[in-house]
């Protein structure tokens, strides 16, 4: 490691702490930070960074914990009915510690609580007295998704992460991670095991690594170009678009994919039907088969059959380019020259480009609430927000890419969470079903709606906000605690300061944020909690209709 390494590793943590998480303590803000690099190549958000945070008291020396299932993160409401074949579960185990070297004793911690936890045969309640409620509820889920796929054969991935600002690693703390890896494959015989130790110099390269802004894609004939505003139809090879899709180590690129429709799985019809067309070599060019692709970017050039792509997202035909990935990967695909149909289109402006995704979907079984952002209302959101210095990320990582704080950005999924807490006054399902919320059109519509006051999603914000950030200073809670109490202080919060047992949008659109104050945020975590502990204080209670009844006679009585 250079020298300068760890210097400059503690400037790039300092100053990224204060300008985007400084309502959190260092320690806390290196696990973002580390779990962000780990898993850059999936391209979560900060809420999803946070959900995997287990870190606390009882943690058994886990810091982090992420399942992903065929690349994207699978929480605790993650549906596993369209999964068929070919699936890949990846569990991330990651350690972070702001110490100066790596220690034997850490890694046997992970080794005790991997014995304990990935054990099948050991009830996890009857580990409540060794682990959190975190650590026990990001295991199930690990557990409910490795039994629900169990039939399919899944390839099991385990990565364990350690990190820390040290150099080098003791032979004899390596040698702890063989017997970590020992212990793991004796319980998943078939399972693929790594352990990674990510030190100063290896944080700092990591951090350094941005997906490129420009990307070139060899075509098999000069395109065809439209007149006024920029636009191609191009044929180009399966291998080179192929390449184009893969990383440098060979990984598909999910930041390619735009982020609202890239989650959908498929039917097991359609993407058979696409395999099919891939591994059927000497009859018709695999363009007559197939819809092709349609890629929007924010600057298209040409030169020399050569097509330079600037910020490209692939809003469809997201089937074809996962079954073009596995082809390559799977099959003997030397000499295939056959080729594939692709659009780009560079649209002028962000409602033109909502249209394109929305119309290039119309006619494929993506399910509506894939399409959801592409909603009028959510770029009124984004509009409405962005003078109060409020980022709705209405495009995946938009506003983190540009570097907003934390405290800033307001992502789709939490803007719903906050609006079904405060208003529709169900922070249990707030809670319970944080990815799916929105799958029932009906929720949608009570949710996000163009006759709803804008300014209802302003103070929703806020109000989410400031409860989280009063929630993250309290020394008695932890991720997993922070969680569950999040959606209920926060419907509390705003019905007490209303005045109003259920407060309406309008309400709520109505109220002065400057009169919420940390004093009245306290108290409404007080009173929270204490009915959260008197009922089991666990992750059932937080889901469950009882706690919500409760609250609501006791914000009665604070109301009248």
């Amino acid at each position: 490691m250079s020298s300068n390494d760890k210097i400059i590793l503690e400037q790039i943590i300092d100053q990224q702490h204060q300008e985007r998480a400084p309502a959190t303590s260092k320690s806390e803000f290196f696990e973002i930070f580390v779990a962000e690099q780990v898993l850059k190549d999936f391209d979560l958000g900060y809420d999803e960074i946070e959900s995997g945070i287990v870190d606390g008291s009882q943690d058994g020396g886990i810091d982090s914990m992420y399942v992903i299932v065929n690349g994207e993160l699978a929480q605790e409401d993650f549906d596993l009915s369209p999964l068929k074949r070919g699936v890949v579960i990846e569990t991330v185990l990651i350690q972070s510690k702001l110490a100066d070297g790596f220690s034997e004793t850490a890694v046997e911690k992970l080794t005790a609580s991997t014995e304990d936890l990935f054990n099948l045969a050991k009830d996890l309640d009857a580990l409540k007295s060794v682990f959190n409620e975190g650590v026990r509820a990001s295991v199930g889920n690990f557990r409910r998704i490795y039994a629900g796929l169990a039939s399919k054969f899944p390839t099991l991935r385990f990565r364990y992460v350690y990190a820390t600002k040290g150099a080098e690693v003791h032979p004899n703390v390596v040698r702890k991670t063989e017997i970590l890896g020992e212990k793991l494959r004796s319980l998943f015989s078939h399972s693929d095991f790594s352990f990674d130790f990510l030190g100063a110099s290896n944080l700092l390269s990591l951090a350094r690594q941005e997906p490129p802004l420009a990307y070139s894609l060899s075509l098999a004939e000069n395109p065809i170009s439209s007149a006024g505003d920029v636009g191609y139809v191009a044929l180009v090879k399966l291998r080179d678009f192929n390449a184009f899709i893969r990383d440098d180590i060979g990984r598909l690129r999910r930041n390619l994919f735009e982020a609202n429709v890239r989650d959908y799985q498929g039917s097991t019809t359609v993407n058979e039907e696409i395999s099919t067309s891939l591994r059927t070599t000497g009859g018709e060019d695999f363009w007559w088969l197939n819809n092709g692709v349609t890629i929007i970017a924010a600057k298209a050039t040409v030169s020399a059959k050569t097509l330079t792509l600037e910020d490209p997202q692939i809003v469809n035909g997201l089937q074809t380019s996962n079954e073009i990935y596995r082809y390559f990967k799977e099959a003997n695909t030397s000499g295939d020259e056959r080729n594939l149909l692709m659009r780009v289109i560079v649209p002028t402006k962000p409602e033109s480009r909502d249209r394109v995704i929305k119309a290039t979907n119309s006619q494929t079984t993506i399910p509506a609430a894939s399409l959801r952002a592409t909603d009028k209302i959510h770029r009124d959101i984004e509009e409405h927000l962005r003078p109060y210095g409020l980022f709705y990320d209405r495009r995946k990582n938009f506003y983190k890419n540009e570097g907003r704080s934390v405290d800033q950005i307001v992502s789709i999924s939490l803007m719903a969470q906050a609006v079904m807490s405060i208003v529709l006054q169900r922070p249990d399902d707030a809670r319970a079903r944080p990815s799916s919320l929105l799958k029932k059109d009906e929720d949608y519509a009570r949710v996000f709606s163009t006759k709803m006051p804008v300014g209802l999603y302003r103070v929703a914000a806020v109000i989410i906000k400031k409860v989280f950030s009063a929630l993250r200073s309290r020394t008695d809670l932890d991720a997993q605690g922070r969680n569950n109490l999040l959606f209920y202080v926060s419907m509390r919060v705003a019905a007490v300061a209303v005045g109003s047992v259920a407060p309406t949008a309008a309400d709520v659109a109505s109220l002065d944020t400057s009169s919420i104050d940390d004093v009245t945020v306290a108290k409404s975590i007080d009173i929270v909690k204490s009915m959260f502990d008197a009922l089991g204080g666990n992750d059932q209670v937080a889901k469950g209709s009882q706690l919500v009844e409760q609250l609501k006679a006791e914000i009665a009585q604070s109301t009248q």
